[in-house]
């Protein structure tokens, strides 16, 4: 017997076997113990056996199997009623039509009725009961929704969604329900049909729009879908003209500016479309690493920074003290922190990493205990035009800060560095790399009792400022055309709260297992990404078509630019940590008298404007720096 007929058949078995069960049941009711006295064992038996007869064929015929009875509903009662009322009726016509009724007490079809009714219904509603505690007896009538919508996934989700259209004044109608396998599909949520799989879109499709029922758009409700079906799923749609969106988590509907429920689909973000299944953390070392300790924050008002400063706000340290020299981003994240978390003691400093002496005034007065250092300039152009700029804020400052946490003998410092470090072919990356370098160095010359220096790299945060995700969107929104360097150029992507998470867990691991010293921590983040495929993805997702609606043009690499970023550099041996997700790499190690000398004649070549001892003396850093001719 196919599989997708499995559990229909068991709901069959049971209600038929109830239709048997109701019938005695209701004789007994009706006569008492008198039933065996009344009745010969042979009517009993062939009244129960035509009863249940009937109530099989009617059963099918009305197709009450195709509901599911976790989504048990108004409708499925209705249903219910239609069955049991015809079940009676064809009995007692027949049994008319046999004995005209003399063999059975005027009352029992009421009664029997009343019986059938408890014994079909009630296992359905106390089963919904069981699996989510909640029963909608609302009954649903799409028939004024306006959007033709298909939905993808036959789970809770679903079930909400299509309860939620019935409550208020959606634009939305739901003409059927696609399901991630076969054991649904025949069956139907809430009155809507279950249609097929991913795989049959197409042929649904069709079929709806000659019943005149078009879909417009495809709706995911599953909040847990692959890279790979997104994808799927969003040519499938672009190629049938259709819309690719999703609904928000369970938690996140709401009502409207306006009053009415209408319900709040939002589009694929290309995030859902890179992301690897982002990788999960273990909170209770950062919490336990966080809670009641004073943090400092360096470039708290920027991408990394400000979700740096929203997830340790929820640890609960004793204080936060947010540095920041854009009195902008400072104002947004410290009222952002006021607002969501009033009762976290903050201080809201501005300050350059790049004076040593306010950087050093900040430490000996608010005295923390972490310090999360996250300032830095990070756009590869941007730097290659302005070195000296770069090196100053992510060498010096770098430097600034770092010495001052050694002095205040903080616990754990943490530089955030990037995969544009490895075999730099960019300012940016080599003086990135160089800040590695030093924190290395202090990490591996540390004391007992002096501050634990940890470096965490990862790549292209999504979202983030100057980012080629910002940069496209403005684009498109714009009409274009969208620039993209080179067609073979790739990326490592992560999420901002990935990259904030593996910074707290790094800190975590750093500073429980000694043995990891003047190593750098790094997420696993699956393969790059093709930035011509990200382009194509972000048009078909705004409803375009690549080159046809909106240009792709090739602009060539940037000054400092590469076609492919690496996480590790050649030597480099990975190390497993006990963090899933979390590995560690040991890069060639600076001496700390030599690094500290070298960093003294960057200052110097700043101060000078000397370009040729700069590319010099980063050289000698950094041998595997190769800019581009």
């Amino acid at each position: 017997m196919p599989k997708i007929y499995n559990r229909a058949n068991i709901a069959f078995i049971h209600d038929v076997f109830m239709a048997s069960i109701s019938f005695i049941l209701a004789l007994y009711l009706r006569l008492g113990n008198d039933v065996l006295e009344s009745y010969a064992v042979r009517e009993l038996i062939f009244g129960t056996t035509l009863f249940t007869a009937i109530a099989a064929i009617v059963f099918r015929s009305l197709k009450m199997y195709r509901g599911v009875w976790q989504y048990a509903s108004l409708n499925d009662l209705i249903n219910i009623t239609k069955s049991t009322s015809l079940v009676i009726l064809v009995f007692v016509v027949i049994s008319f039509v046999n004995n005209r009724l003399e063999d059975l007490p005027r009352s029992l079809p009421f009664i029997n009725w009343f019986v059938l009714m408890a014994l079909l219904g009630g296992p359905r509603f106390l089963y919904r009961l069981f699996k989510d505690q909640n029963i909608d007896l609302r009954y649903e009538n799409n028939a004024h929704k306006r959007i033709p919508i298909l939905l993808v996934g036959a789970g809770d989700s679903a079930d909400l969604f299509i309860r939620d259209l019935a409550r208020g004044d959606s634009n939305y109608r739901v003409c059927g329900i696609i399901s991630g396998t076969n054991e649904r599909v025949g069956r139907n949520i809430q009155g809507v049909e279950i249609l097929g799989t991913t795989d049959e879109i197409p042929i649904i499709f069709n079929d709806l729009t000659r019943l005149g029922q078009k879909p417009q758009r495809l709706v995911i409700t599953s909040e847990r879908v692959e890279k790979h079906d997104l994808e799927a799923l969003l040519t499938v749609a672009d190629s049938l003209g259709m819309t690719l969106a999703r609904l928000p988590s369970l938690t996140d509907f709401k009502k409207s500016l306006t009053g009415s429920n209408e319900i709040n689909i939002k589009p694929i973000d290309v995030e859902d479309l890179l992301g690897r299944p982002q990788t999960s953390l273990d909170s209770r070392e950062m919490r336990d690493l966080i809670t009641k300790r004073r943090v400092l924050i360096t470039g708290a008002g920027g991408s990394i920074g400000s979700e740096l400063v929203r997830q340790i706000a929820n640890y609960f340290p004793s204080e936060i003290i947010l540095v920041e020299n854009s009195e902008f981003n400072l104002y947004t994240i410290d009222m952002e922190l006021s607002n969501k978390n009033p009762n976290v003691a903050r201080h809201a400093l501005i300050g350059d990493v790049r004076d040593r002496q306010r950087v050093f005034q900040i430490f000996e007065k608010y005295k923390p205990e972490l310090v999360f250092h996250a300032a830095a300039l990070k756009h590869v152009p941007m730097v290659e035009f302005n070195m000296f700029e770069g090196m100053f804020t992510n060498v010096i400052g770098t430097k600034n800060v770092a010495d001052a946490a050694n002095k205040a003998l903080v616990s754990t410092f943490v530089q955030i560095s990037t995969d544009k470090a490895v075999n730099p072919s960019n300012i940016m990356g080599a003086s990135k790399r160089i800040a590695e370098s030093y924190c290395q160095a202090l990490d591996l010359e540390r004391g007992l009792n002096t501050t634990r220096f940890i470096t965490v790299r990862f790549g292209n945060v999504l979202g983030s400022a100057g980012s080629v995700v910002a940069l496209f969107r403005d684009q498109i929104s714009n009409g274009g055309p969208v620039t993209v360097t080179d067609p073979k150029m790739k990326r490592y992507f992560m999420t901002v709260r990935e990259a904030v998470e593996l910074v707290l867990a790094a800190s975590a691991l750093g500073t429980t297992q000694p043995n990891q010293v003047g190593k750098i921590f790094v997420l696993e983040m699956g393969k790059p990404v093709l930035i011509q495929s990200l382009a194509e993805q972000m048009i078909r997702l705004a409803g375009h078509s690549p080159n046809k609606d909106i240009k792709i043009i090739h602009t060539g690499l940037r000054p400092g630019e590469k076609l492919f970023e690496e996480m590790f550099h050649d030597g480099e041996k990975l190390v497993e940590t006990s963090q899933s997700g979390v590995m560690l790499a040991a890069p060639r190690v600076v001496d700390l008298e030599d690094i500290i000398l070298q960093i003294d004649k960057i200052n110097k070549t700043i101060i000078t404007n000397d370009w040729k001892s700069l590319i010099k003396i980063i050289h000698s850093l950094v041998p595997e720096y190769n800019p581009p001719s």
